[in-house]
Formats: C-alpha cells, sequence, structure tokens
C-alpha cells in the first residue's frame, strides 16, 4: 500500500512554489519563478521538477496550454494550514490547542494590539457559537 504520510505536507522549497500559486490563482514554471527571491537562483528546470513533484504529491493539478504547462493549487491555504497547524499540535503539545496559543502568546513578546486582535477574535467566535 502507498503510504500517504509523504505527501501530506509541503518540503520547504514546495511550500514557497505553492505559496506563489497561491497568489497567482494558477501559473507557469516561468510565472512561479518570476515570483521567488532572485537569491532562490532556480534553473528552469529544477523549478519544472519541483512543480512535477507537487503534482504527483497532488498538491497541484496542470494543464497544457499549448507548450506550457499552466499549474493550479489544488487545495486552499487555509486548508493546508489548518492541517499544518493540527500537526504541530499534535507533536509538540499533545493535540492540546491551548497549550499551543499558551506558548505563542508567552513567548513572542507580542505587542497589545496583536493581543487585543487575538482576544477580538476569540470573542467573535465564542458569539458565534452562542448562536
Amino acid at each position: 500500500m502507498r503510504t500517504k504520510r509523504k505527501s501530506e505536507f509541503l518540503t520547504e522549497v514546495e511550500l514557497e512554489f505553492m505559496t506563489e500559486l497561491w497568489a497567482l490563482g494558477q501559473g507557469s514554471v516561468r510565472d512561479v519563478l518570476a515570483r521567488l527571491a532572485p537569491e532562490r537562483n532556480l534553473a528552469y528546470t529544477s523549478a519544472a521538477t519541483i512543480l512535477r513533484i507537487m503534482e504527483q504529491k497532488e498538491f497541484v493539478t496542470s494543464e497544457k496550454d499549448g507548450k506550457t504547462f499552466i499549474y493550479r493549487p489544488a487545495l486552499a491555504k487555509n486548508e493546508y494550514q489548518s492541517r499544518t497547524l493540527r500537526d504541530l499540535s499534535d507533536k509538540l503539545f499533545d493535540g492540546t490547542p491551548a497549550s499551543l496559543v499558551a506558548r505563542l502568546v508567552d513567548d513572542q513578546g507580542m505587542s497589545e494590539e496583536t493581543l487585543e486582535e487575538i482576544r477580538a477574535l476569540l470573542d467573535r467566535r465564542l458569539t458565534d457559537h452562542d448562536h
């Protein structure tokens, strides 16, 4: 049986590519390359290989437009964020989201403004639950 594990998360470079595709909506290898930091200095062939692997892992889909492949994200950014956070919560915080939030709030030297934003988000979520 093929393990699903390896394709559940993006590698660092894949995440960079995916972030650009999320911003673009869709794009060719050249479109994605054009958006990466110049110091990335990736060859076209390397970028094409990375996108092909991402397609095999089912993170993107592609269709041919003439000779060019156009890639599209196969999953939404917020879905991937949720999946990654759940994994982090399970691995590092014993599946206790409150511990994750406590660590975040304690350690980051967060501004009052940021803490107020978090409070507002919690208040909104709790109010929504009451209805």
